[in-house]
């Protein structure tokens, strides 16, 4: 354990705010195939909605989710796509993390089929980049998620960290 000093000052340790809460509507997985890194696909993202205490909105057609599959079965995702705010302001969202599992967990996600989101691991990153006067705030926070992979849809939990 560390003592504070004068020449090693105490951190702060951080807290999480709740952000938002996102319904992600996707689309069937395009998959590229096996690629050196892994098996690539692409899921369309064709909607949604978020609400919570500072944002709310709808989720704008048009991004996806370029993951890879990787040797040890995990799954990185690397989200890209636009949030509208209900007063027209956008925000683009950038969101990497990892998806994994027990191997039987994860072949009953491949299949559509409804798992407890406490069975595995699916944690994020998003990065926000907005214009917007009145949300410049995002530009400049740290966030993490946690996620709820579902058949027609993912259900992202975002956190602001303090």
């Amino acid at each position: 354990m560390i003592e504070k000093n004068e020449n090693f000052p105490v951190a702060i340790i951080p807290s999480l705010q709740f952000l938002y809460t996102s319904v992600v509507e996707i689309g069937q997985p395009l998959e590229v195939g096996n690629s050196p890194l892994g098996q690539r696909r692409i899921i369309p993202i064709t909607g949604g909605r978020f609400s919570g205490p500072k944002l709310s909105g709808r989720i704008l057609p048009g991004g996806a989710d370029w993951q890879v599959i990787r040797h040890d079965n995990v799954a990185e995702v690397d989200a890209r796509y636009t949030l509208e705010t209900h007063d027209g302001n956008l925000i683009h969202v950038s969101n990497q993390g990892l998806r994994h599992g027990p191997m039987e967990v994860m072949a009953r996600l491949a299949k559509g089929l409804e798992v407890e989101p406490n069975q595995y691991y699916f944690r994020t990153m998003p990065v926000f980049e907005t214009g917007a006067p009145t949300l410049a705030w995002l530009n400049r926070i740290v966030a993490v998620a946690s996620g709820e992979r579902h058949a027609d849809k993912v259900i992202i939990t975002v956190y602001e960290v303090l």
